[in-house]
């Protein structure tokens, strides 16, 4: 009865999300990646949607997880989509990976929880975690990743979730650097339920050519953004070269969510701008 009562109550919270992430008007929904104790500020700075940490919500014990489910009605802000995916100790590529069946079990409680919370998107980051060890073998690294993505798109479509590749930097990964990498994982996996996350901020730091969204087309699923110059909220249009990424958005006509992923001395001050330019920019010229 309190789910079937929660997923009523977040139909009716500002009409939620729809499928491609948008309102019915098609308004590009802006949301505020967060801890889970910080659900309430993105509610309060006026962000449409929590993007929330797995690997926060596969920890709780079952009592903790009710208790966020109710606080998250409270709150009345929806959470689509969610981040930090895996936790560093399951580690996905070298001689001794964890086991298909520590990766399941772990997988499956996270899938059903942020199912229960209204999740559609996973971003698959956690560089920890697919971090190829020294000496090892990328190719056969990335022959891992496969796998490991096969075992689990099956179990994101039973719970009617997508699990998005997430290329980052050197910084924080040693494999799947790239939009361009990425795709090549997803074109491998070759599982609809198995999808592109293209972050700005790695994009920017590796120099990749956005054109490359244009080639990747319906697989990108969702968005980071963040300022590349100190990872800051994006304020306005001239502070960075974000044309040519928002304009191959629009050309492959992507009408997903867009999480901030980045930081900010006031929240409350300019989440209102970065939203603005976040819209405008999917929106193009008027």
């Amino acid at each position: 009865m309190r789910a079937l009562f929660f997923a009523i109550a977040m139909l009716l919270v500002g009409a939620t999300v729809a499928p491609h992430g948008v309102t019915p008007a098609g308004r590009v929904l802006v949301g505020y990646c967060v801890a889970l104790k910080d659900i309430d500020v993105a509610k309060h700075a006026g962000f449409d949607f929590a993007e929330v940490r797995t690997v926060e919500i596969a920890a709780l014990s079952d009592a903790e997880f009710d208790a966020l489910v109710a606080r998250v009605q409270a709150i009345g802000l929806p959470t689509p989509s969610a981040y930090q995916f895996l936790p560093d100790r399951i580690n996905l590529t070298g001689p001794q990976p964890a086991t298909p069946e520590n990766e399941t079990a772990y997988v499956s409680r996270a899938f059903a929880r942020l199912a229960r919370l209204g999740v559609h998107v996973v971003g698959f980051g956690s560089g920890g975690a697919r971090r190829v060890p020294d000496g090892f073998s990328k190719s056969a690294a990335f022959d891992q990743l496969v796998a490991f993505g096969r075992r689990i798109a099956p179990i994101a479509r039973a719970n009617g979730l997508v699990v998005a590749i997430e290329p980052q930097r050197p910084e924080e990964s040693n494999i799947i650097n790239s939009a361009a990498e990425g795709l090549t994982l997803v074109d491998a996996v070759d599982d609809p339920a198995f999808q592109l996350l293209v972050d700005f901020f790695h994009m920017a730091s590796v120099k990749e050519d956005p054109s490359v969204i244009l080639r990747a087309g319906s697989h990108v699923r969702h968005l980071h953004m963040a300022n590349p110059n100190g990872r800051v909220f994006p304020l306005s249009a001239s502070e960075y070269d974000y044309a040519g990424f928002f304009s191959n958005l629009r050309a492959i006509g992507y009408s997903g969510l867009i999480s901030v992923e980045a930081s900010s001395a006031n929240v409350a001050a300019d989440a209102p701008r970065t939203i603005a330019m976040l819209r405008d920019g999917l929106a193009g010229p008027r």
